[in-house]
């Protein structure tokens, strides 16, 4: 008997909670979970549903409440996947289950969840107004902000899925609208955005004491990376910005690598970089004593700055004087820096003296194809170094030796230049340039320490440097 068979198919689906789902029937859903609270993100046979993408793709609105709210053990999967890679609320969008939808969505559920097709909700709900003339859930998901401009694995957005007709054309309205609203708040969003950005960038370099031609090269770079930002929120198509790599040239103690971790910052702000992180490293992190110790050396350190910056210093010592010198391995590791520089996968900054990098340079014709942009680090001028040893002491972190401390208002910028002018020579300037700093105020502060009577109540007094101690610890670093 042909009925009797469809009615026993029919008890026997009612039995599972699957079954109980799709047919909407709550109190067997109850009594399931209340018996077996393990079967609340039960996968069923061949669809690999849970009964969560079962009832909301049946629009069975108590379930979905149901299971949304259990308070059971275990929490009901938002975002379980099926066969297909589908959510619950793919399934409630593909069927036009706009209530259920309404639910999930309310739960937290992901409108940017990507079915194996690469389908969002969206997409999904799109493809069944079209077939049953009822926009609601399409409507449903817009007023809950679904993305209008994601694209599925053929590259198609929503909008790209309708066909000409009127039938699509209350829906190309609908989901023009609402894309146009969307790019309006993009663009405001990521000129506000851009802003903030450019204002943390702005405080960043105003740490950086001339060197004015790099300051406005690092400001081109960081307006053209926000602009692409932005161009890419408003949903323009436009290549990829790789940063070049870089050649610092300049005596100790001029920046060089100040600024590459004020670069490394700005690199990950706008997303070039995956990290922020400035990896330094020195001929001896890089190059091994015996063959084929170097290779491996050099690619540990290259992997360990992948994502951010890796900082050579003194990378001319990679080049021994003598070409004649073939026990050196210095130029295996300069090699093996370069075979890598065109992945994009690290930054490279080379950094030395102006004239021995001249080695450097000479030595791969690869070189300067790779290394595009060089910078020149002057010596700082007196007035340079005050105005550096005043940032010091406005910027002392709880780990300073100078924590607390303060200048004295006679330590004028232009007072602190002209002691340094009168208390050290050109060549100890031009040798340290602003590693004199560090040493001058730690040898300060011991001469505060000293002049000062233990019988001293004056708090302010005791935190405060004054030109006799930066004159004191000036004299500390002569020669």
């Amino acid at each position: 008997m042909p009925g009797s068979h469809d009615q026993r198919s029919r008890s026997a689906k009612a039995v599972t909670i699957h079954g109980c789902a799709q047919s909407g029937d709550l109190i067997g859903v109850q009594k399931r979970l209340q018996e077996n609270p393990s079967l609340l993100n039960a996968r069923n046979a061949v669809m690999a549903q849970t009964p969560l993408h079962v009832a909301a793709g049946y629009n069975n609105t108590s379930i979905v409440k149901y299971l949304l709210e259990w308070k059971g053990p275990e929490k009901v999967e938002l975002e379980a996947r099926n066969m297909y890679g589908e959510t619950p609320l793919h399934m409630a969008a593909k069927n036009g289950c706009s209530e259920s939808a309404r639910m999930l969505l309310r739960h937290g559920a992901s409108l940017e969840a990507k079915a194996n097709n690469g389908m969002t909700p969206l997409h999904l709900a799109v493809w069944h107004a079209l077939r049953a003339e009822d926009s609601i859930t399409v409507s449903t998901l817009l007023e809950y902000n679904a993305d209008c401009s994601v694209k599925d694995n053929e590259g198609m957005t929503p909008l790209n899925h309708l066909s000409d007709g009127a039938s699509s054309e209350k829906l190309r309205g609908l989901l023009g609208r609402h894309m146009e609203e969307q790019r309006k708040r993009k663009a405001i969003e990521s000129c506000s955005e851009a802003k903030a950005k450019m204002t943390e960038f702005e405080a960043a370099i105003s740490n950086i004491v001339g060197l004015q031609e790099l300051k406005m090269q690092l400001r081109r770079w960081a307006r053209g990376m926000l602009f692409d930002e932005k161009r890419r929120a408003l949903g323009l198509n436009i290549a990829p910005r790789r940063p070049p790599h870089m050649a610092f040239l300049g005596n100790p103690g001029t920046g060089k690598t100040m600024v590459a971790r004020i670069l490394g910052k700005l690199l990950h702000m706008v997303g070039i970089l995956s990290t922020d992180k400035v990896t330094e490293v020195q001929r001896t992190d890089l190059v091994g004593e015996f063959v084929g110790h170097t290779g491996p050396k050099t690619r540990r350190k290259i992997n360990e700055a992948e994502g951010g910056i890796l900082f050579v210093d003194e990378a001319y010592r990679l080049i021994p004087m003598q070409k004649a010198d073939d026990k050196d391995y210095g130029l295996e590791a300069l090699e093996e820096i370069m075979s890598v520089m065109d992945s994009g996968k690290v930054v490279v900054i080379f950094a030395g003296y102006s004239e021995p990098m001249k080695r450097v340079i000479q030595s791969n014709e690869g070189f300067c194809r790779r290394v595009t942009k060089f910078f020149y680090f002057d010596d700082f001028n007196t007035t340079e170094l005050a105005q550096i040893l005043h940032i010091k002491m406005d910027h002392q972190d709880q780990n300073s030796l100078l924590y607390g401390f303060k200048l004295h208002p006679s330590c004028s910028v232009e007072a602190v230049a002209e002691l340094i002018d009168r208390e050290t020579t050109d060549k100890q300037r031009r040798e340290m340039n602003g590693g004199l700093i560090g040493p001058l105020l730690a040898n300060a502060r011991e001469n505060l320490d000293l002049r000062l009577d233990f019988d001293c109540t004056d708090t302010d007094g005791l935190v405060t440097i004054t030109l006799e101690d930066l004159k004191a610890g000036l004299e500390l670093l002569s020669p």
